[in-house]
């Protein structure tokens, strides 16, 4: 029995009106910073053995934050990358629905198939994201995470059995800590959305 603390990245520069992100390379801001050092004080003490992470910018910068403070070198797995919005990316929802009419509707129905053209559906993301999280639920010693919170909601609704149409129900804000306990009975969500409300 072990522990996988899924943790996801620092807030990171978000424009008004909000776009749509993805894949998008975009920095943390001094506040996301404090959240991962923050992240960092949490899980020292906690014998975290290994420490992954995705290969965005803002995922690398943040695990880079908690390594430091864990004596851990960041593993950066391609597979965890957030999910691709293809065309959609930087777009806001206004302009989504100017460019492509009917498919931001589309997408509010089949949240977990529909792609925008050049992109991925939650539920392509969920087959990427949940071999490379399977590996380390095998592991006897906890493990950390820095993804996204795309990813982190499909891992969590793969583990909590919930479909994917409703991932938006479950919080992950920027800066979060996920606790999952691994055992022969197999996964088991012990902590969601946890974060230190005075980096918020």
């Amino acid at each position: 029995m072990s522990e996988i603390y899924l943790i996801r990245h620092g807030e990171i520069t978000q424009s008004s009106p909000r776009r749509f992100v993805g894949q998008t390379e975009l920095p943390l801001t001094d506040r996301g910073r404090k959240q991962m050092r923050q992240v960092a004080d949490y899980l020292v003490g906690k014998g975290v053995s290994r420490l992954l992470c995705s290969p965005l910018s803002r995922c690398v910068e943040s695990a880079g934050i908690v390594g430091s403070a864990l004596g851990l070198r960041p593993e950066v797995v391609p597979d965890l990358r957030e999910i691709g919005l293809g065309v959609w990316e930087g777009l806001t929802v206004d302009e989504v629905r100017e460019r492509f009419p009917g498919d931001y509707e589309a997408r509010g129905l089949d949240l977990a198939g529909f792609r925008p053209a050049g992109g991925e559906s939650f539920a392509d993301v969920e087959r990427r994201v949940w071999a490379a999280f399977e590996t380390l639920s095998k592991s006897n010693s906890p493990q950390a995470i820095v993804a996204h919170g795309g990813v982190n909601r499909v891992l969590l609704c793969r583990i909590l059995g919930m479909p994917l149409e409703n991932l938006f129900r479950l919080g992950q804000d920027y800066g979060c800590v996920n606790v999952v306990r691994t055992g022969r009975d197999g996964l088991c969500v012990e902590v969601m959305n946890f974060r230190e409300l005075s980096a918020q």
